[in-house]
C-alpha cells in the first residue's frame, strides 16, 4: 500500500481513462480530448493552468492524461480517432491485478467505464484504494458500492484514495439536485426540507448494451441469491454509520395518481440507486438534511387516460424486464434477440438531440415549499453522462484539496458539491434552477 505521504502530484498521469474502448469510454475520451485541446472550444477548454477561468475553476489544458484497457489494437484505434499522437496508452486488465496496480500507482485520478461493476469492478477499486489513487465511475449498482465500501473503506482512508461512485446520470443529477434544492430552502426559509420528491418530467435518450448488461447483472444476482433482495430494498444500504436513520421511506413501485400536480406517476428504474446515494450524502454531510429526511423518485406522466395507460405500461415493462433477467433461459432470450449488444449505443444524432428535465419538490416543516429543476441538453445516459463523468474527474483533480476531503468512499454531493455544480453548468450543458413561485 502506498503511504499517505506520497503526493498525488508525483504521479506520471493526472487522469487515466480505463475502459476507453467501450461505448461510453470512447465518448468520455472524445469529450476530454475536446475539452483539454490547446486550441480550445466553445466550452472553455482554451484556459490553461496559468490562465484559469474568471470564476476560479481551473479548466487546464495542461492535464496529462492517458487511455487504458486490455486491447492495445482497439486503444490505438481510439487514439487515432482522437488525432492525438501524444496520448499515452496503458495496458491493464481486470483479470491482471499487477497491471491495475501499476496503472493506479502512476495515476492521480482514474475514470472507470468498465462494467458491469459487480463482475469487473473490484480489482480496480482495490488497486486505487491501496495506491492512494482517486477514482470515479458511473456505476448504478448499489450492491457493488456496498460490497466495496465494506471491503476497502479503511484502506482508502489510510492511503488517501477518494473513491466517488455514480458520477453519471446515475446518480449525479439526483444527488446534486437534492443538495441544490436544500441550499435553496436554507437560503429562503432558514431550514432544510424534511421531504423531497424528485420527478422525471421529460427525458429522451437511447440505451446501450453496457447499461443493459449492468442492469441484467443486478437482476441475475437477485435471482441467484434471494437474501440480496432484502439487502437491496434497504433505503440506507450505503449508510455505514452507527447513527443510521430508520425512517420509513416512500417508494413509487406501482402506478399512482399525484393529486397535487394532477399527474400520473410510474416507477423510475434508477430510483433504487439514486435514493441510496442521496441518503449516503446526507450521512457524509453530517445529516445536514436531518435524520427524518425522506426522499423518493418517480416518472411524471400526463393526466387522463393517456397518462394512466403509460403509467401501467411502464410499470409492467420494468417488472417484466426484472423478472426476465433473473432467470437464465429468459435472460438469454432477451440478450440474444431483443436487447442491444455490448458496445452498441445511441447514434451521435440521438445523443445530441436527447435531453432531460427533472423536478425537485421540497417541503419544509413549517409548510414552506421550494421547487427546482435540473436539466441537461443531451441524451442523459451517454451524451450528458460522458461530460458529467469527465468533469467529476477534473473537479476531484483540480478543485478539491485532499486536506479538505480525505480518503474514503464519497458521493458527488459530499465530496465535490458546489464546485461540481459550477463545473457542470459551465462545461456540461447541465443547469440547476430554482423555479419556486
Amino acid at each position: 500500500m502506498q503511504s499517505n505521504s506520497i503526493k498525488n502530484t508525483e504521479r506520471k498521469y493526472d487522469i487515466v481513462l480505463y475502459g476507453a474502448t467501450s461505448f461510453v469510454g470512447q465518448l468520455v475520451a472524445a469529450y476530454l480530448q475536446k475539452f483539454l485541446a490547446k486550441d480550445g472550444d466553445s466550452e472553455g477548454a482554451n484556459n490553461s493552468k496559468e490562465n484559469d477561468s474568471e470564476d476560479g475553476l481551473s479548466t487546464s489544458n495542461a492535464v496529462n492524461w492517458a487511455i487504458a484497457g486490455r486491447n492495445e489494437k482497439k486503444l490505438n484505434q481510439v487514439k487515432q480517432d482522437l488525432q492525438n499522437s501524444e496520448l499515452a496508452i496503458l495496458i491493464a486488465d481486470s483479470e491482471d491485478e499487477a497491471s491495475l496496480d501499476e496503472m493506479a500507482a502512476q495515476s492521480r485520478v482514474i475514470i472507470s467505464t468498465v462494467g458491469p461493476y459487480l463482475k469487473y469492478g473490484e480489482p480496480l477499486i482495490k488497486a486505487c484504494a491501496e495506491n492512494g489513487t482517486d477514482y470515479v465511475d458511473l456505476t448504478g449498482e448499489a450492491l457493488f458500492i456496498k460490497n466495496m465500501l465494506d471491503k476497502y473503506q479503511q484502506t482508502a482512508k489510510e492511503s488517501g484514495a477518494r473513491i466517488v461512485n455514480s458520477c453519471g446520470f446515475d446518480s449525479l443529477p439526483s444527488d446534486l439536485g437534492v443538495l441544490f434544492t436544500q441550499q435553496c430552502a436554507q437560503q429562503k426559509f432558514g431550514e432544510y426540507c424534511e421531504t423531497i420528491n424528485m420527478r422525471v418530467k421529460a427525458a429522451k435518450g437511447g440505451l446501450s448494451g453496457g447499461t443493459v448488461a449492468s442492469m441484467g447483472t443486478i437482476f441475475e444476482e437477485l435471482g441467484q441469491d434471494k437474501s440480496l433482495r432484502k439487502q437491496l430494498s434497504n433505503p440506507y444500504i450505503l449508510n455505514d454509520d452507527d447513527n443510521c436513520p430508520n425512517v420509513r421511506q416512500t417508494n413509487v413501485s406501482i402506478p399512482q395518481w399525484d393529486a397535487e400536480n394532477n399527474r400520473w406517476l410510474a416507477p423510475f428504474i434508477m430510483a433504487s440507486i439514486n435514493t441510496r446515494v442521496v441518503h449516503r450524502s446526507n450521512q457524509l454531510r453530517d445529516y445536514e438534511y436531518g435524520h427524518e429526511f425522506k426522499y423518493d423518485e418517480a416518472m411524471w406522466l400526463p393526466a387522463g387516460l393517456k397518462g394512466r395507460l403509460m403509467s401501467y405500461g411502464m410499470t409492467a415493462g420494468i417488472a417484466g424486464f426484472a423478472a426476465g433477467m433473473m432467470f437464465k433461459p429468459s435472460r438469454d432470450l432477451l440478450n440474444d434477440h431483443i436487447l442491444p449488444k455490448s458496445g452498441d449505443g445511441p447514434s451521435k444524432s440521438e445523443r445530441d438531440n436527447g435531453y432531460f428535465d427533472i423536478r425537485f419538490f421540497g417541503y419544509a416543516n413549517n409548510g414552506n415549499k421550494v421547487l427546482t429543476k435540473v436539466t441537461g441538453d443531451k441524451d442523459p445516459g451517454y451524451g450528458s453522462t460522458c461530460q458529467m463523468l469527465a468533469q467529476s474527474a477534473l473537479c476531484l483533480l483540480q478543485d478539491i484539496d485532499k486536506d479538505d476531503i480525505g480518503g474514503g468512499f464519497w458521493t458527488p454531493a459530499s465530496s465535490m458539491g458546489d464546485a461540481l455544480i459550477d463545473r457542470l453548468q459551465q462545461h456540461a450543458g447541465i443547469k440547476f434552477i430554482d423555479i419556486s413561485a
